[in-house]
């Protein structure tokens, strides 16, 4: 495999070469640059700059720069536009041998419907007229709105669930109502157009564990439903795609320090410039960050950092070829649901556990040492936390071949090493009576319990649990390969093209189950049977290694898809898009001997009866293909340059996920692709004080999987229809030194075609509950005051509505809301910030316990609240 990927790297290259024109190294004689900077003198990154009527555009980079070069001397109108803002525009005249500094000023505008976007389509186009719910966010905007993760960004678009309360990664989206499993199940996040990685939901690696945002970063844009299917795999939901930074002529820096209350370190770095004046050029830049986490664990909880970069050759203004890369190394802690209690509804924290700051994960147990079946010690440091290691190289190439062709390629190749460690919890909390009777089937007084760390006597009042330290490792790699050929055939503009995408991921799994303190930096507990002398932990491990997995899944896909958009007067514009998907899936699971084998090492102690081995059995191969069209039209009405409205019907699918193989290897027959159906209505009107954006959907999905891992290590595996209606709106207001931005999603997801037989037996019928995890309202509202000229403050306000921990509906999580504020000051090349989260210390809660089930023999029931109270400082130097 590595040496087809030799052979296409050369193939890809020996295109550029064919393509290069024979002046590719002249050099540029008149040039047109300068900036583009708002009322108050401050510059605009991420503005959309052009020459009028010569297909040359531009995007400013972070300190508002453009240039055009190899500009034929004459006359020309330039333009600037952006969201918020006014279109502008200026006359100027172009001589030869000049070089032309061109300033331009853009005025405060609700939002700028005329901002170019590329996600979710094939050529750039306008928002205005786009066919598509899409939500934009530029370079200062994300620095604006500090967010302390991707997901936490993420939760500023409507019909996007975003689950954030896991800490930096790991944490679950949910796309217009569909339930899941978690992670990004039915959205795709992009780097510069291609995956992440091709499937975001594989189990412990969700697709924000190998991203991270920084300095780098030039622009978000993510598209809601609508042609999602036909510009990404299994993907139904949306993309999310982070555009980087590229070079300009100017050489250009910024550099940016964060600590925080929460002991953070953190140094960020971007570089800009050129090799070759208006030739070649770069931009390298990444963070470096040290933290001990919000919940405090006594250990550095995150530790790490990234570098990427590209050099980008033009060939002329609109062709190029660029070489990018990234190699991030960074641990991070995630974190689980923890013991709360409710008094009269309202949630609150019990006796020594702190609902906002305490956590499971404790430097009291972050080492783990246990003998193996067969032999050996099995080691994991919980200390490593969740660690991936990446590296990935990549190319686009772009090229018009003649004035009605152009070609564009882009390809990346990615290996992940995943090291994944986290305490989850698994039964409890119990009171030590019913510890006694329900778990070692014995009388409540015949067991002793104490601390392993000093031997001292446990309380009797207090509560134990299981807390098990869930060792994940995973081998993954991924080879994508995108290209394409774009017609212009006036009026209508054709794109077909080919994807190609070779992944695999193996994984291994070690769970073992400690015993411990149900309190903030809990320790751990060795129990003994009085009357026996019976032991029932292994210097505080209950059960040793008592799941045990060994697997592989990979995927093969060649796709092939179209794109047609049509001018069919100067306000009506067609869309209409095709993809077909050829993918295979196959790989291999255990048959591990499930609790069924005694070491025998452990001397009257049960910590060893029931392990879990995969050694010795031999494994079941699977293969599983998937031949599907997906496919979308809508039409586009623009009334005038400041109001449109869309129609758009779309029909895309999910293919099964890992967990769903491996629980079926056997018997693969019963799986299915999940077919999402969504008609969309859309309005967006911008004026010079106003915006909104409104999308009414609705959604019809057969076949849902539901794979979560209960924590008796098995899978729910079951099956499901869901509808959902809804309406998104995003809008935005401005006066004077006021800005306001509002969002909000209300809606309806519904189980249909869901009934069925538990494992025990007993039957069950969720038609028409709510979906799990998914509240019928949330939104969030942020006014913004300019006090003075350089100096701003705004409050960020969220509410999400009540929802249910699993699909009977029976487990209420009550709705919740969450302020933050911050204040930001700009004194020339500086920016001095302060942002807070949580202000009011709210215990939200995002899950129940997804892996429990049935409840625990005391009023304690286990939950995932959001993250307490916290405030991070900031200065940035721009230069």
């Amino acid at each position: 495999m590595k040496q087809q990927h030799s052979y296409l790297s050369i193939l890809f290259l020996l295109l550029c070469l064919i393509f290069a024109p024979n002046n590719v190294f002249a050099q540029a004689k008149n040039t047109v640059s300068g900036k583009v900077l708002d009322e108050t003198g401050q510059t605009v990154p991420g503005a959309n700059v052009s020459l009028k009527d010569t297909g040359k555009n531009t995007i400013t980079d972070e300190n508002g720069a453009y240039v055009f070069s190899d500009v034929i001397a004459g006359n020309y109108i330039v333009e600037a536009t952006n969201v918020g803002y006014k279109t502008y525009t200026k006359a100027i005249t172009v001589k030869e041998g000049e070089s032309l500094q061109v300033n331009l000023l853009l005025e405060g505008e609700s939002q700028n419907l005329k901002e170019v976007v590329v996600t979710g389509s094939s050529t750039p186009r306008s928002k205005l007229e786009s066919s598509v719910a899409i939500t934009t966010m530029g370079a200062k905007a994300i620095e604006d709105r500090a967010p302390s993760s991707t997901a936490a960004l993420l939760q500023t678009i409507p019909g996007f669930v975003v689950e954030a309360s896991g800490g930096e990664i790991g944490n679950n989206l949910f796309a217009r109502g569909i339930p899941s499993a978690g992670a990004y199940e039915y959205v795709q996040i992009q780097e510069d157009g291609l995956p992440v990685f091709e499937d975001g939901a594989l189990q412990f690696a969700n697709a924000d564990t190998f991203y991270r945002l920084d300095e780098t970063v030039s622009k978000m844009e993510a598209v809601r439903g609508g042609s999602a299917s036909i510009f990404a795999n299994n993907a139904p939901g949306g993309i999310i795609n982070f555009i980087s930074k590229t070079g300009q002529n100017e050489f250009m820096g910024r550099a940016k320090f964060t600590t925080s209350d929460y002991g953070m370190f953190r140094t960020d770095l971007n570089l800009s410039g050129a090799l070759i004046q208006d030739k070649l050029f770069f931009n390298v830049g990444g963070f470096y960050r040290a933290d001990n986490g919000v919940r405090n664990t006594g250990f550095t909880a995150n530790k790490g950092g990234q570098i990427k970069g590209n050099i980008t050759y033009k060939f002329d203004d609109s062709d190029y070829l660029r070489i990018n890369f990234k190699h991030l190394d960074d641990r991070n802690t995630f974190y689980l649901p923890i013991p709360l209690k409710s008094n009269n509804g309202k949630i609150e924290g019990i006796d020594g556990f702190n609902p906002n700051y305490g956590t499971l994960t404790s430097v009291n147990f972050s080492h783990l040492n246990v003998p193996q079946y067969g032999g050996g010690t099995f080691s994991a440091d919980l200390e490593d936390g969740s660690h991936p290691v990446i590296n990935s190289i990549g190319a686009e190439f772009k090229k018009k071949i003649s004035e009605k062709v152009t070609f564009k390629n882009a390809f990346k190749q990615t290996s992940i090493d995943l090291n994944y460690n986290a305490i989850f919890p698994n039964g409890g909390p119990w009171t030590q009576d019913a510890y006694a009777t329900d778990i070692q089937n014995t009388t409540a007084g015949n067991l002793a319990y104490s601390y392993v760390d000093n031997g001292a006597a446990l309380d009797p009042n207090a509560l134990i649990m299981r807390a098990d330290l869930w060792h994940i490792e995973k081998k993954m790699n991924n080879f994508a390969n995108n290209f394409s050929f774009t017609f212009d055939l006036d009026p209508v503009q054709l794109t077909a093209g080919y994807y190609y995408s070779n992944w695999k991921s193996n994984q291994y799994w070690n769970w073992n189950s400690y015993l411990v303190s149900v309190s903030d930096n809990p320790r751990l507990l060795n129990v003994t049977d009085n009357t026996t002398g019976v032991e029932h932990t292994f210097n505080g491990v209950e059960r040793i290694t008592w799941l045990e997995r060994d697997a592989q899944t990979k995927g093969l896909l060649n796709d092939i898809y179209a794109d047609a958009e049509i001018k069919a007067t100067d306000n009506l514009t067609f869309n209409a898009g095709l993809r077909y998907n050829k993918d295979k899936y196959s790989g291999y699971r255990d048959n591990a001997r499930f609790f069924a084998e005694d070491l025998g090492i452990l001397d009257n102690n049960t910590a060893d009866d029931a392990v879990t081995t995969v050694k010795g059995n031999p494994y079941t191969y699977w293969r599983y293909d998937v031949s599907e069209w997906s496919y979308t039209a809508a039409g586009n009405y623009k009334f005038n340059d400041n109001m449109a409205s869309y129609v758009r019907y779309s029909h895309g699918f999910r293919s099964p996920i890992e967990e769903s193989f491996y629980d079926n290897a056997a018997d693969l027959s019963k799986l299915e692709n999940t077919e999402v159906n969504q008609f969309e209505l859309g309005y967006k009107y911008s004026g010079s004080f106003f915006s909104v954006n409104a999308n009414l959907f609705h959604m019809n999905l057969k076949n849902v999987a539901f794979t979560d891992i209960l924590s008796d290590g098995s899978s729910e595996n079951k099956f499901a229809d869901v509808n959902n209606i809804g309406l998104e709106v995003e809008t935005n207001a401005r006066y004077e030194f006021v800005k306001l931005n509002f969002t909000f999603t209300v809606q309806k997801p519904e189980y249909d075609n869901f009934t069925g037989t538990n494992a025990d037996g007993s039957t069950f019928d969720f038609n028409g509950n709510t979906a799990r995890r998914i509240p019928k309202f949330f939104c969030n509202l942020r006014p913004e005051v300019d006090i003075t000229k350089d100096f701003t403050a705004y409050v960020q306000f969220s509410y999400y509505d009540k929802k249910f921990t699993n699909q009977d509906n029976r487990q209420v999580l009550p709705a919740y809301k969450e302020v933050g504020a911050g204040l930001n000051y700009t004194y020339n090349n500086l920016r001095f910030a302060v942002d807070a989260s949580n202000l009011f210390n709210e215990i939200g809660l995002t899950e129940g316990d997804p892996r429990q089930t049935t409840s625990a023999a005391s009023d304690v029931f286990m939950a995932r609240p959001i993250l307490g109270r916290a405030f991070r400082f900031s200065v940035a130097v721009n230069f």
